[in-house]
């Protein structure tokens, strides 16, 4: 089996962490470094850090974390202001997706790989509630063309729910990530976003959770999103 599928089906990392730490040589076959796309044969003693994968202690943990401006969504520890020493857990966790650093408000940290290659996957249209603060008046027209879809990084957007808060701040929901999405959206609308919050992420809300806090997710929470990701068997339809 190959490398990468060995340790995402492990559910420790997901794949996009397991790539990275291939690269960075911290993973090793029966003491040796590997490469990207190595086999992994019966027996063999796969590590991360020298700590076999097997001798990993993992109590499932899941945060919800309101993220304040200026914290970076990376597990890596050389980067200041990285997530991870923000939090400040005890135990091995990373981030499910990202905001980036100039935004604020929800995001979902954990230990378990499996859930975050399930709710990263867009095809299933998860999806993931936003307030933006805008430098001029929100008009419909503008609602309309954001709900409607909007040409940016050589794609047009997928369709989505918008709706107005106030005079410069409006509500959007997206069920997809591009890179900067929100803000280059209103970019290309002639917007420029003063601040972006995200305040839930499927069944999960950012209620009650103070700027730089987290919490543990609560049971009846993880029943419901585990449900939400077992039921979405086949893509959306665009």
């Amino acid at each position: 089996m190959r490398i990468n599928k060995y340790i995402s089906g492990t559910g420790i990392y997901p794949r996009r962490e397991t790539d990275r730490l291939i690269a960075a040589g911290r993973i090793t076959i029966n003491g040796r470094p590997c490469e990207k796309g190595a086999e992994v044969e019966p027996g063999d003693i796969v590590a991360v850090d020298g700590e076999p994968l097997d001798a990993v202690d993992r109590e499932p943990v899941y945060l919800a974390l309101n993220k304040p401006v200026g914290i970076t969504c990376t597990s890596s520890r050389e980067v200041e202001g990285n997530i991870i020493d923000f939090v400040g857990y005890p135990s091995r966790i990373f981030a499910i997706g990202r905001l980036d650093k100039q935004s604020e408000g929800l995001i979902l940290l954990t230990n378990d790989g499996a859930i975050v290659n399930q709710m990263m996957r867009s095809e299933y249209g998860h999806e993931k509630e936003y307030t933006v603060t805008v430098d001029k008046p929100v008009t419909d027209e503008f609602l309309q063309r954001m709900a409607a879809g909007v040409e940016i990084l050589g794609t047009r957007t997928k369709p989505c729910e918008t709706s107005r808060i106030s005079e410069t701040e409006f509500r959007i929901v997206l069920t997809q990530g591009l890179n900067l999405q929100i803000r280059r959206m209103c970019k290309e609308l002639g917007y420029r976003v003063l601040r972006l919050e995200r305040i839930r992420i499927m069944n999960i809300s950012l209620s009650g959770l103070e700027r730089g806090q987290w919490r543990h997710l609560e049971q009846d929470e993880l029943a419901e999103l585990h449900g939400m990701l077992s039921n979405a068997q086949a893509p959306l339809q665009q």
